[in-house]
């Protein structure tokens, strides 16, 4: 059966969200489905995605009215881009609304039932702002779960001027009430969360990891990949590559900075650093930093993890990183901490080393063992790839979708 489905994204290829909302949009596309993006940024050239503001004139409007409510702490509550989002052709008639992002200056939270009027509506949680008064990630806060309100941080991302995180969440709730929607989470840590949550517990959840096109995305000449690079052939290589790689507290850089600082100076290590501000790196540890900047592309990225012999993931707080997957299936093991649903994919002394969250000793002593151990590095990125076929690829990912989908379409034709 052939579906037609409408995905709503920050972007259609800058961030780990919206690369993974791309490459579902993608998927149903190349396995015969109707598929098309809404989005803030379009940066790809693909007739498929379309801006919501449409044009320069509503995105300096979005702009204003964002930077308005930021002062306000009426977060997003203003957007005249989702006038024109309504009236959209592409929202006619759907038979599967997907959400991803919804963050961001470009999707206005009252859509949401006139939404879920239309079609069968899926949440996919790329963080926790559905569940939350304001934030992304709430860290060691857990006012999410009484209400919100007295924010110990409004200026974690993304801010607000004002604290009126009570009162956006309740017309959460309000909303949520009104909107009919199912959520999928791509990470044991995020399902957890939602279950817990007052505003999302009732709902329908399922847990869909993350998948990438294995065909597409893989290991290639290790050599080649480090001349490109000039990466020297006869180093040890740890790639570091979040989107933000400059000052990210989120992504675990101070963390990673100072392990390698417990790592101490090693002529045989280089540290690849890739995402925007890679350059800041440079000076920051002991070891030789190459800077690789921000790689949009997949053949790029793929080239990066390939240079490489061991990815470190660092987040202090995360849900399941693209850049683990895509380590996974070039055939690089992850060392990361033990935090968000890290675990999902990156099983101790299996696909990588886990350690305890922020323990950064124990960060230095694993990125130790793993650089000086080249045949456990590579049983353990032999054993990645095989995870990632079997749980991580796009295949998989896109066959659970159309699944859930088939399964909404009917119920609401009953």
């Amino acid at each position: 059966m052939s579906m037609s489905v409408v995905h709503f994204s920050t972007a259609d290829g800058e961030g780990g969200s919206a690369r993974s909302a791309y490459r579902i949009h993608s998927g149903l596309r190349r396995r015969g489905h109707r598929s098309r993006m809404l989005v803030k940024y379009k940066v790809l050239d693909d007739a498929d995605v379309d801006a919501v503001s449409g044009g320069p004139l509503l995105r300096r409007c979005d702009a204003v009215a964002d930077r308005i409510t930021w002062r306000l702490g009426l977060q997003y509550q203003v957007v005249p881009s989702a006038l024109r989002v309504l009236r959209h052709p592409w929202l006619d008639k759907p038979d599967v609304i997907q959400l991803f992002n919804t963050h961001g200056g470009y999707f206005a939270p009252w859509m949401l039932p006139a939404l879920a009027r239309r079609a069968s509506l899926v949440w996919r949680l790329s963080d926790m702002w559905p569940m939350t008064g304001h934030c992304a990630y709430a860290g060691p806060c857990e006012r999410w779960q009484t209400g919100c309100g007295a924010c110990p941080d409004l200026a974690t991302y993304p801010a607000i001027g004002l604290d009126t995180t009570a009162y956006l969440w309740r017309q959460k709730q309000h909303l949520y009430s009104r909107a009919k929607f199912t959520v999928v989470a791509p990470s044991s840590w995020i399902e957890g969360i939602a279950r817990k949550s007052p505003l999302l517990g009732q709902a329908d959840i399922h847990r869909i990891p993350n998948g990438l096109d294995l065909d597409a995305f893989h290991e290639t000449d290790k050599g080649a990949a480090r001349r490109h690079f000039g990466v020297p052939q006869d180093c040890t290589a740890i790639l570091f590559a979040p989107h933000v790689a400059g000052d990210n507290k989120r992504k675990g850089g101070d963390l990673l900075e100072a392990a390698l600082h417990r790592l101490g100076v090693r002529d045989d290590v280089v540290l690849l650093v890739a995402g925007v501000g890679a350059e800041q790196w440079i000076g920051r540890v002991p070891q030789k930093v190459i800077a690789l900047g921000y790689l949009r592309e997949d053949r790029l990225m793929a080239m990066a993890n390939s240079a490489s012999d061991v990815v470190v993931v660092s987040s202090a707080v995360e849900n399941l990183p693209n850049g683990v997957i895509e380590a996974f299936a070039c055939r690089r093991p992850v060392v990361a901490f033990d935090s968000g649903g890290m675990r999902d994919a990156v099983r101790d002394d299996e696909t990588g080393v886990l350690v305890p969250p922020l323990d950064v000793a124990a960060l230095a002593d694993a990125l130790a063992r793993t650089i000086g151990d080249a045949e456990a590095c590579r049983a353990m990125g032999e054993r990645a790839l095989a995870l990632a076929k079997q749980e991580f690829s796009a295949d998989v990912e896109v066959a659970r979708f159309e699944s859930l989908y088939a399964s909404l379409i009917e119920r609401r034709l009953h």
